[in-house]
């Protein structure tokens, strides 16, 4: 009766890994219970995470070849967009979120142009634009542009608009840090750099007042949510965003935060229910409308379950 903060499977995103196929799953060592999988076993997975009242996937793609520009990335028939019209026919109700990135479609594994080893910030903008406008034409519900390009939101706003998906919300990834936590998710989608590091565009993990300068700016662009990643190594960021704007917020409990888990779980170091729903409890608590989580379908089960 006097429980402040109550996380429902309604709060939950679930990412989903597609690469090319049909019937075709790879689990993720280094993620346990996560697999890639085709477009066909994600409408599945769909059908079952609308089943335990998850409202929405989170789609990333893994091209089966790569190239210098991430030219996959906006292939009509890319493995997302494929994805998103498959889901969007079979779970229409579902909201289907693409991660806007060119990270796992480059043959370097940088998220944007790259001349001489330097990620070029602009020369990025247009082909971040042209991928989100075909997520928007294969009928995704939300773009979230994750690359951590300046000025990055308004320009695929405009370009939206312009192409005339003036509905088409942007969830951006406002406050992404160049973390330790996503190492996992690099073998999961094959996206490692494969010279330097993301640290000059990605931001100092050292860093609160910056995620609040980054936020104000993708706000004033237009975004329509944003999000900060990873979640519990920042919650004090969350805290101070949800006090200081008034817009959905959303919080990535990235894969390593995951995967720490479910090996501490399989080791029995601890309750890996316990602490899953603990995890997600303090996201929450610090203010996180939204929670992104590879937890997403078992902490749905386990909330169900608990009535």
């Amino acid at each position: 009766m006097v429980r402040e903060t109550v996380v429902s499977p309604a709060d939950l995103v679930m990412p989903l890994f597609i690469h090319a196929g049909k019937d075709r799953t790879a689990p993720i060592k280094a993620m346990p219970g996560i697999s890639r999988i085709t477009a066909d076993l994600a409408v599945r997975e769909c059908v079952e995470l609308y089943r335990l009242g998850i409202p929405a996937v989170l789609l990333f793609g893994i091209p089966d070849s790569k190239d210098a520009k991430g030219s996959g990335a906006w292939d009509k028939n890319g493995v997302v967009q494929n994805a998103v019209r498959a889901i969007k026919k079979e779970v229409p109700a579902m909201v289907v979120i693409t991660d806007v990135c060119l990270c796992e479609y480059t043959s370097h594994g940088h998220c944007g142009v790259v001349h001489k080893e330097k990620v070029l910030n602009d020369p990025t903008l247009d082909l971040l634009a042209r991928m989100a406008v075909s997520h928007a034409q294969a009928g995704a519900d939300i773009v979230a542009p994750s690359d951590m390009m300046d000025g990055r939101v308004g320009f695929l706003r405009k370009k939206l608009d312009t192409a005339g998906f003036i509905d088409t919300s942007i969830l951006a990834y406002s406050a992404k840090y160049a973390s330790a936590f996503y190492g996992p998710f690099r073998d999961a989608a094959d996206s490692a750099p494969s010279f330097g590091d993301r640290a000059s565009y990605q931001m100092d993990p050292a860093n609160a007042r910056e995620a609040m300068r980054e936020v104000r700016l993708d706000i004033e662009e237009g975004a329509d949510m944003v999000m900060v990643k990873p979640a519990l190594a920042y919650l004090d960021i969350i805290r101070r965003i949800r006090d200081s704007f008034d817009v959905p917020l959303a919080a990535y409990n990235v894969s390593g935060e995951y995967s720490m888990v479910k090996a501490a779980g399989a080791q029995k170091l601890l309750d890996e229910k316990r602490t899953t729903l603990e995890v997600l409890t303090a996201i929450k608590r610090a203010g996180a409308d939204i929670i992104i989580t590879y937890h997403a379908r078992e902490a749905a089960s386990w909330l169900t379950r608990k009535g």
